[in-house]
């Protein structure tokens, strides 16, 4: 699901989202970070600086220029610790003294399924970890961070990374890139997982949401809608997968190749991923069975 290309905001520019709240484009687009990442500042005089970015002196600068007077960086939190996401955390703290808060490092809160994956030799799929990354302040799930004049919830929802964060601030949500308006989340294991994926959008849908601003594009201003259209466009998925199946065993690469028959070779390599991932899932549903240890590279049959 693409979105229009309305939204297209300059990078460094200051935008206001609501009193208190402001967005700042990080100059980082690609087929994977859409126009960029979206840092937000959150506060009137102790600000809150959510996902500073990519390690970039130039967005680094932009951020610091947004401060009003009267206005410093109190809080910086850290969504998940992917490239795009993390790396300007520790200088924006060099420079301003502010904390550094997440829900950990960039194993932090990977399922057991994922860890055995990654002992047996399954690196990333290059999606870019932030692996020197170590918060000053380990975040909890529930726990609330505040300051003058705001006050966040944290939701640990991972799938798209274990670490990953929402942040409800009210019934506003800060979603990073778990559910975005332009695209489906990535999940990738062995930092992705699918299962836990779901099991976040379905945590999420059960409370009720005013807007949610994600990592890269748009405000989503119908929150319920567009997580009942990710969770759907993953069964979906679920099902093409188990339809191919259905013909004969295969490998992720190959269901990727027959099911994303209309997508640019340039992304195959994570629809490969999105792929095993849902493979991974399966086989814990007891839905396919791979042929031998459960890897990237095994051949995977239908078994219900």
């Amino acid at each position: 699901m693409q979105a229009p290309d309305d939204f297209n905001p300059t990078p460094g520019q200051v935008y206001q989202l609501a009193p208190g709240l402001r967005r700042v484009l990080a100059p980082n687009p690609s087929p994977m970070t859409y126009r960029g990442t979206n840092t937000y500042l959150l506060g009137e005089s102790d600000i809150a600086v959510i996902d500073p970015g990519p390690l970039s002196e130039r967005h680094l600068d932009a951020i610091l220029t947004a401060l009003e007077p009267g206005q410093r960086i109190s809080h910086i939190i850290v969504t998940h610790t992917h490239l795009d996401h993390s790396p300007l955390a520790a200088p924006l703290a060099v420079r301003t003294g502010a904390p550094i808060l997440a829900f950990g490092g960039p194993q932090a809160g990977r399922s057991a399924v994922m860890i055995q994956l990654a002992q047996n030799g399954l690196a990333g799929g290059g999606e870019g970890i932030d692996t020197g990354f170590r918060p000053d302040i380990e975040l909890q799930d529930t726990e609330s961070i505040a300051a003058d004049g705001w006050e966040l919830e944290v939701i640990h929802t991972p799938g798209h990374l274990g670490n990953h964060i929402a942040l409800a601030w009210g019934d506003v949500c800060f979603t990073a890139d778990h559910v975005m308006g332009w695209a489906s989340s990535l999940v990738s294991p062995p930092d992705g997982d699918l299962t836990d994926f779901m099991a976040a959008c379905h945590r999420l849908r059960a409370r009720e949401w005013s807007v949610f601003h994600p990592g890269h594009g748009a405000r989503i201003t119908d929150p319920a809608a567009r997580l009942d259209w990710l969770i759907q466009h993953r069964l979906m998925r679920e099902d093409q997968i188990l339809e191919t199946l259905a013909q004969g065993p295969a490998t992720a690469g190959q269901l990727a190749q027959r099911i994303y028959s209309d997508t640019a070779a340039r992304l195959l390599p994570a629809a490969e991923r999105n792929v095993f991932a849902h493979l991974v899932d399966l086989t814990g549903k007891s839905r396919v069975a791979p042929d031998g240890q459960l890897s990237a590279t095994a051949s995977f049959c239908r078994i219900s």
